[in-house]
């Protein structure tokens, strides 16, 4: 977190004020692009952009569908064949980590920053999210800071994850528990082909 913000402005603090200001709104307004850049029906140029922004992700193989929004792009990391759905939220502000071979479905949210409800200035609380290889996130899943979602497991739709889930656990509701264990025991699946002009 900047020293100063939300100190009162001074001469000994107005440059580094300004210039915290200035480079806020410039972050601003590239989140605001890659918002724009996400409702291009292209997979390639999508990507391109998205690599350009600071996400470590192959060119080729893993996709990211239309109307993505991002916080801190360059806390992002995704890995080989892993498609994430149409409308999902990556947040990379405390590292954000999604491996190989990951489905996660339409509208997921994965945040890794939340406020600290018991902080005097209501400050951010970071912790990293893990989502380790073969990993199934259903539709409008919210992943909390500081979650690891370990190799092979499914949260199903819905779920309001804020524990860790061990490997190969199906888990849902809200908060999310474990539901039972998944039948598939070794994985070596490929996701299939992206959809098209999504």
């Amino acid at each position: 977190m900047n020293e100063y913000v939300g100190q009162p402005v001074s001469i000994s603090n107005i440059l580094p004020k300004i210039t915290n200001r200035t480079k806020t709104i410039f972050l601003e307004f590239w989140l605001y692009v890659l918002r724009l850049v996400g409702l291009i029906p292209s997979h390639t140029i999508r990507n391109l952009f998205y690599i350009i922004s600071g996400i470590k992700m192959p060119f080729f193989g893993s996709v990211i569908h239309l109307g993505a929004n991002f916080f801190t792009p360059q806390g992002i990391t995704i890995g080989q064949n892993t498609i994430i759905g149409y409308r999902s939220f990556l947040d990379g502000r405390g590292k954000l980590k999604i491996g190989n071979h990951v489905d996660i479905a339409s509208e997921v949210m994965i945040y890794t920053d939340e406020h600290d409800v018991n902080s005097e200035n209501f400050g951010n609380s970071f912790a990293p999210v893990i989502i380790e290889d073969y990993v199934f996130i259903g539709p409008r899943s919210i992943i909390l800071p500081g979650v690891t979602i370990s190799k092979g497991a499914v949260v199903a739709a819905g779920a309001v994850v804020t524990k860790s889930i061990p490997p190969g656990e199906i888990w849902g509701g809200v908060p999310a528990k474990k539901i039972k264990d998944r039948g598939l025991k070794s994985y070596n699946y490929r996701l299939g082909r992206p959809m098209l002009f999504q």
